[in-house]
């Protein structure tokens, strides 16, 4: 067998695990970002009559009210970074991953239950708590099983999991909703966390459990000689630190950009005023897999420059940035987008941005592990990962207004800088990348 004992490659069969949760969390994410196009549901969002002919007023104030849905999404998920993050380092990766898989898939599926806007917004509350514990659990995982040198390739590959996730949901949601309605699409692919829960109970296990790994591989995942199971870190003195602070700074300034293509995208394609093509349900499907295709590539090609950059020498500070610097210029094309006339360009300039984030994003959040030991891992990624939802949240309750108001372009001028602005404030704030010691 490819995963067994004897072949040295168990930390694998770990991350395709990683790989599955993050495509599950991604896919129930998005299901919401291409409902929002079937006119049935707005019409029952609205609380208008079946059948009823929906205004522009009307499809101006659906937008709007889906912001502020967003933006108690992103205000839950900073709520749930922050205390999942607490929660995973303190009673361990299994049983806390396995308590968020459980909250966030129940949440999802809720979804296709709500009548209103008010209950719309109560299954996102719940959906972002209990999604925010993929990221930290993710990353506390392969900091436990890989060791250093290549802990950004596989944080590359488990976080290429997102763009499957937003691929599956571009081709299924669509059919699921013109076949069996919207309802049916959060309750099959809420389904799917279940299968994921019990997965994770029956197959994850720690590194040191006896008889797991042979010798060899356990020698290889403790290489880095900085596992130290039974030291514990103080939550509270993460915070002094300007390693936290760096990394969530990043997550901050980038983190709303990857939102607004999550919720946003299906939206610019079917109306963006400058477009000469407009997209629908039915249609839009096939420009979600180029862009989160060439996305997926961003994700682990990204992750294997800078390891391969440290194998060759570079420190791991100049690995991380120069790979970080090399993705924040391949998203300052993006503001094209708004403005041109051609949905092939703009889908070209979308999936390059969309590959350089999931690039940075990869990298920033292997930063974690660089500068914290493991024990601290999943607390500071939770740290981060709430800021990145605040500015999320920030961003989403005005996404609407500035759409409608002022198009597109204002959104993608502020990604276009966002990355080179965060990645100058990482330098400022941690020049070398030193490690905390406790």
């Amino acid at each position: 067998m490819i995963f067994d004992k004897k072949s040295g490659n168990y930390r694998w069969r770990i991350l395709a695990i990683l790989f599955f949760a993050t495509t599950i969390n991604y896919i129930d994410r998005n299901v919401l970002s291409f409902a929002m196009l079937d006119e049935d549901f707005r019409r029952d969002m609205l609380g208008l009559a079946s059948g009823a002919v929906l205004t522009d007023a009307d499809n101006s104030e659906f937008k709007q009210m889906m912001g502020y849905v967003d933006a108690a999404f992103k205000a839950a998920y900073a709520i749930g970074f922050l205390l999942v993050g607490w929660f995973i380092d303190k009673v361990g990766t299994k049983i806390g991953f396995a308590f968020s898989i459980f909250l966030w898939s129940i949440a999802a599926a809720f979804h296709g239950l709500v009548n209103s806007i008010a209950g719309l917004r109560i299954a996102r509350v719940f959906l972002g708590i209990g999604e925010a514990g993929n990221f930290p659990s993710a990353v506390k995982t392969v900091t436990e099983w890989f060791p250093r040198k290549e802990r950004s390739l596989a944080t590359g590959i488990f976080n290429a999991g997102a763009n499957v996730g937003i691929i599956a949901t571009a081709f299924a949601v669509p059919y699921l909703t013109s076949e069996h309605g919207w309802r049916s699409a959060f309750l099959v692919t809420g389904a799917l966390g279940l299968i994921l829960l019990l997965l994770w109970l029956f197959q994850y296990k720690t590194p040191d459990t006896p008889d797991l790994l042979s010798p060899e591989e356990l020698s290889h995942i403790r290489s880095d000689n900085e596992y130290a199971p039974t030291k514990k870190v103080p939550w509270k003195s993460l915070w002094k630190h300007k390693q936290t602070w760096a990394f969530a700074s990043g997550k901050f300034l980038t983190d709303p950009v990857w939102y607004l293509y999550l919720t946003w995208l299906p939206d610019f394609f079917n109306s963006n005023e400058a477009l000469d093509t407009k997209l629908d349900l039915k249609s839009i499907s096939m420009p979600f897999l180029i862009i989160y295709l060439v996305s997926d590539g961003g994700s682990v090609f990204f992750g294997w420059v800078s390891s391969y950059l440290i194998k060759r020498g570079y420190t791991v500070s100049r690995a991380r940035k120069t790979t970080m610097f090399i993705c924040a210029i391949c998203v300052v094309p993006i503001f094209f987008a708004s403005m041109t006339h051609s949905l092939y360009v703009a889908v070209a300039l979308i999936a390059l941005a969309a590959a350089a984030h999931q690039g940075w994003s990869t990298n920033l959040y292997t930063t974690v592990s660089d500068m914290f030991p493991p024990q601290a891992v999943s607390s500071v990624t939770g740290i981060g990962g709430m800021f990145g939802a605040i500015g999320g949240m920030v961003i989403a309750g005005l996404t609407g207004i500035i759409r409608t108001n002022f198009g597109y372009l204002p959104l993608f001028i502020m990604a276009a800088s966002a990355y080179l602005i965060a990645l100058l404030i990482i330098h400022l704030l941690v020049p070398n990348m030193k490690k905390v010691s406790y």
